[in-house]
């Protein structure tokens, strides 16, 4: 069984690779998992995110975005004292602000996923030759995105950033076509196949 390079590390990873990334994301709690790891990840790697994901559960109330936009200094220190927690005051801080821009999003939209899926009609894009490998770090689309959510006051979420977050929540398929989590991840969902954008 063939699988995208990438995940082939260690258990964890692969069980990430085969169980969630690429899946189309349609729950409001998982899109504010996803990002705030994408904002806890900054400068370090995905495996260690997966590796202290229980941890940031229980930091941030398993990411309910309605209690962590409300979190104050006392949980601030909390999070910061939590043994194995990353040690970044900053990112701590941006995970809290960011959950009362996600929350503005949600009164704006409806739903967070309403607003980001909005970006791709609520289809999966599938680059011509991603499926090949030849993945950016980021691209037009990403770059629109980050525009808007900086526009909105999100933090740590630049293009780079949400490109990793549309592959993890299925707006972008870039499992490779041999993989083959390729089109599973795409049973009954809508396509539509577009040429490689403005690609850094």
């Amino acid at each position: 069984m063939e699988r995208c390079p990438w995940c082939l590390g260690n258990e964890e990873m692969i069980r990430y690779h085969d169980e969630e990334w690429g899946v189309p994301v349609h729950d409001d709690r998982k899109q504010f998992e996803f990002l705030m790891m994408e904002v806890m990840q900054c400068g370090l790697n995905w495996n260690m995110m997966l590796q202290k994901r229980e941890i940031f559960r229980e930091c941030f109330d398993g990411f309910d975005y309605e209690k962590v936009a409300e979190y104050g200094e006392a949980d601030i220190q909390r999070i910061l004292e939590k043994e194995g927690m990353i040690k970044s005051r900053r990112k701590v801080e941006a995970v809290i602000h960011n959950a009362g821009c996600f929350r503005k999003v949600r009164e704006e939209f409806g739903t967070f996923c309403q607003y980001l899926w909005g970006f791709s009609q609520g289809k999966m894009i599938l680059y011509m030759g991603h499926q090949k490998g030849q993945i950016p770090a980021r691209n037009g689309l990403s770059d629109q995105i980050a525009k808007d959510l900086k526009k909105r006051g999100f933090k740590y979420l630049g293009s780079v950033t949400v490109y990793a977050h549309l592959q993890a929540c299925g707006m972008v398929n870039d499992h490779q076509e041999t993989c083959f989590r390729y089109r599973e991840v795409t049973d009954g969902t809508e396509t539509v196949r577009k040429r490689r954008d403005k690609e850094a």
